[in-house]
């Protein structure tokens, strides 16, 4: 390994002067450049151990699960290589694959796997563990077409840390894939899962807060589930089902008795079922002492079909109240409660919730992997032309995200299974079942074996480095980032080298659907933001063309975005690539090409066209002011619109959404590394457009009152910054005029509810009382006490209501005007 060392310290060298050039680069991408040269300098180091002619020998004392595993290795082998593997009881030739199960009792699931010369050893601590040794082998595998092998040398003996690692895939409307799925798909799916040591499954029931029927749906909902829970028992994998309870009025009796008669119904039905997950809320919204008691009956329903199956209860979306009832009552004697669940929209974070728990309840993770705003995660540093483009449910591989996740929370829990709604996510998944398996693992690592395992052998450390550099992509701001369009080339290179079966996988269609999608977004976006500049010009000038003039040069500026849209070329092969998608894993990226049940639940072809500059704003303002009388009044509107985040002289302007723009905001608490969902921190918030836009001109119509109202608004309302629950939103001034009077103008951010708010300057002085927010985005003036600016000093903490929970949990601000008065 001399040579290695040698090589290693030149990486070093180079890594250490390439972050003395670039200090603004992010420290974890240099660190995955890195990683990925030494894993490289690894693989040229190692011998191969040829598999292409190699035997299967098992044992003859496996189990249906651990003979359902062999099976799984020769069909994946053959999917990926063309090679087929035979089973054979004894000696023969070719290198051997010896599958059998340990003389001892080592850790649940664990396994022991060795490589040699003479083939492979793989030994299951149980049957789990010999089909996730089988699983590891096939990441491990160094394959093309007709040909395989593994590195000779392994000796690899684990067992995972956390005893539950599971996913949720639901046969359901809402999602954005898996309603198009048939069992086949599914099973290949469930497989695809296991190889990165996924225990468990959870499903969903007939009935959810969705629509009855899907127009992808190949078979009724029970039936499917039916089919599905069979797949999963057939691995050996844990069966949760995820059944909320919608009923509402429980102490009901007749309510009840319904409810209780269509559970019934489902659950005997089913293979053994591992456990029940009743999210108390998003959806089902029932006080805690009425669910309790009718779970209770619940319980006993379930014990007739499923004499080990546990129930598990998540506080999601419970406000205060129920919160702590909730609390008081797991205090108590709940024979039929087995465990709770941490999910999305729980008012105190998962360490808070671990440490109010009593200790004889583990505690499990739901985390959301697939939503990239309006949820328990925000991406974070996420351009606002990202978030008006590709929305809630967008491609979203984020492997260091996803990791800082896992680390700043998973120690409180049992383990997971995460919270998906289609594919999109499935990098994401990979990361949080290796992390969980192995939290010493790197990264790089997971993303690699995420490659080579599903997408290409050979090309693994370019999709790698794609794949870490389509998750940079997203760092604002986007209009000064050269990323996207390096990172489209390092595709496109792949893309052209790409064999016609790679060409077909669905997950490196994924890769290039984001790289196209990404590029052609930042293409629009420098070109709208040049064009608005240039109307702004115009309008500049109306003192002296005119206002006629000037607002006509400025609408026909605006409208270069639609008569000479840029990087058409970029678009029509994201429109391709989501054909592909669609044929080869039923993604669903449009609602009227493949009929998705809205534009917010993936359908970002819907969106890719999406106004990223004011130009349906301005287009607005022109109209209104083109209709006034005089070229007084006209000239005076002009100068609002120029002066609309101007704060006058001595003032002071904040884009809280901007986080290059927003120098009084202060950024309390630790941020996303140690503090994810924001419970301490401030964190970012977008508008995602959930109505197409394609071929819309400045004069196209908006319902003001719908979807697409906030392109009537100033871009810089389209973001804002906010703290959630009980955390303040604070901005502090340091260079106030302490002689003058100020008035506040504050864009607060729409919320579902409109729960009141107030605001206190320097902790004592009440600018304003409880007050609702408004129902439609507006701007709301204060006036600022001479007392309060006295010090030459402004603290300003804007307060929620306490006690909320679900969706009005936010303190959210887009943009804040401090203006000196004359």
């Amino acid at each position: 390994m001399e040579g290695l060392s040698a090589w290693q310290a030149s990486l070093e060298f180079t890594a250490a002067i390439v972050a003395k050039r670039l200090p603004h680069l992010d420290p974890s991408v240099l660190n995955c450049w890195y990683t990925i040269c030494i894993h490289r300098l690894v693989n040229t180091m190692y011998s191969i151990v040829d598999l292409t002619r190699a035997r299967i020998v098992a044992s003859p004392q496996l189990t249906p699960v651990e003979t359902q595993a062999i099976t799984m290795l020769v069909e994946e082998v053959e999917r990926r290589t063309g090679l087929t593997w035979q089973v054979s009881p004894g000696d023969g030739e070719g290198p051997a694959i010896s599958i059998r199960r340990a003389s001892g009792n080592g850790p649940a699931d664990g396994f022991r796997l060795t490589t040699s010369p003479l083939g492979v050893e793989i030994l299951g601590n149980d049957e789990r563990g010999t089909l996730f040794g089988v699983g590891r082998l096939i990441r491990e595998l160094r394959w093309a077409r007709w040909s395989a092998g593994v590195p000779d040398g392994l000796e690899i003996e684990t067992s995972p840390a956390y005893p539950l690692r599971g996913h949720q895939v639901g046969y359901r409307p809402k999602v954005n894939t898996y309603d198009g799925w048939t069992p086949a798909i599914f099973e290949q799916y469930v497989r695809d899962l296991i190889l990165f040591g996924c225990n468990a499954i959870e499903l969903m029931p007939p009935r959810t807060d969705d629509e009855d029927d899907s127009p992808h749906f190949h078979l009724p909902k029970l039936q499917m589930m039916v089919e599905m829970a069979r797949i999963v028992v057939k691995y050996g994998l844990d069966l949760w089902v995820w059944y909320p309870a919608l009923d509402g009025n429980y102490a009901d009796p007749a309510v009840a008795e319904r409810a209780l008669a269509e559970w019934e119904n489902v659950l005997r039905r089913l293979p053994p079922i591992a456990a029940l997950h009743i999210p108390g809320g998003d959806p089902g919204h029932t006080e805690p002492k009425v669910l309790f008691a009718f779970l209770a009956q619940a319980a006993a329903v379930l014990r007739r079909h499923h004499a080990y199956a546990q129930i598990w209860l998540a506080p999601q979306c419970f406000d205060a109240a129920w919160h702590d009832q909730f609390i008081s009552l797991i205090e108590g004697d709940v024979p039929w409660l087995h465990g709770i669940v941490y999910g999305p929209w729980t008012r105190v974070s998962l360490p808070d919730l671990r440490s109010q728990v009593p200790a004889r309840y583990p505690v499990r993770y739901y985390p959301d992997v697939t939503h990239s705003t309006h949820s328990e995660f925000t991406a974070p540093q996420w351009d606002v032309a990202f978030a008006v483009t590709q929305g809630r449910e967008i491609i979203n591989p984020q492997p260091v995200a996803t990791r800082k996740i896992f680390e700043a929370s998973a120690a409180s829990t049992i383990g997971f299974v995460t919270y998906s709604e289609g594919v999109h996510d499935d990098l994401n998944k990979a990361v949080w079942s290796g992390v969980s398996w192995d939290p010493d693992v790197s990264t790089v690592q997971i993303v690699r074996e995420y490659v080579r395992c599903y997408i290409s052998s050979k090309l693994e450390e370019p999709l790698a480095q794609a794949i870490f550099a389509l998750e940079e992509n997203w760092r604002a701001p986007l209009i000064a980032s050269s990323n996207p369009g390096a990172t489209l080339r390092r595709i496109q290179a792949i893309e052209r080298d790409a064999a016609p079966q790679m060409r077909l996988n669905w997950r490196f269609q994924q890769i290039l659907y984001r790289g196209y999608y990404d590029a052609y977004v930042h293409q629009r976006l420098i070109a709208e933001t040049a064009q608005e500049q240039q109307a702004i010009g115009h309008l500049r000038q109306a003192q002296r063309t005119g206002t006629a003039i000037a607002m006509t040069q400025a609408r026909a500026a605006l409208d270069l975005a639609i008569t000479q849209p840029p990087a058409q070329d970029l678009r029509a092969r994201v429109f391709e690539l989501a054909e592909a998608l669609y044929q080869s894993i039923r993604m669903q990226l449009s609602v009227d090409r493949y009929a998705a049940i809205a534009v917010s639940r993936g359908a970002t072809l819907d969106t890719v066209d999406s106004p990223l500059n004011n130009r349906v704003w301005l287009g607005r303002q022109i109209d209104s002011i083109q209709a006034l009388p005089t070229e007084s009044e006209r000239l005076a509107a002009i100068d609002a619109v120029l002066g609309r985040s101007d704060p006058g002289p001595a003032g002071f302007y904040d884009d809280l959404g901007n986080p290059f723009a927003q120098p009084h905001l202060v950024l309390q608490g630790p941020g996303f590394d140690e503090d994810p969902g924001a419970y301490r921190s401030v964190r970012y918030g977008y508008t995602c457009f959930s109505g197409g836009f394609v071929g819309r001109t400045t004069r196209d119509a908006i319902d003001p009152d719908g979807a697409a109202s906030f392109l009537t608004t100033p871009a810089a309302w389209w973001t804002w910054a906010e703290t959630r629950y009980e955390t303040p939103l604070t901005m502090y001034y340091d260079r106030v005029d302490p002689t003058a009077n100020y008035l506040l103008r504050v864009v607060i951010a729409v919320e579902r509810t409109g729960r009141p708010f107030r605001l206190i300057a320097n902790d004592e002085i009440e600018i304003h009382p409880w007050i609702s927010r408004p129902r439609q985005i507006q701007r709301l003036e204060f006036e600022i006490p001479k007392a309060a600016v006295a010090s030459g000093t402004l603290t300003l903490r804007w307060y929620l209501q306490p006690g909320g929970g679900s969706f009005d949990s936010s303190m959210a601000i887009s943009e804040v005007l401090l203006i000196r008065k004359e």
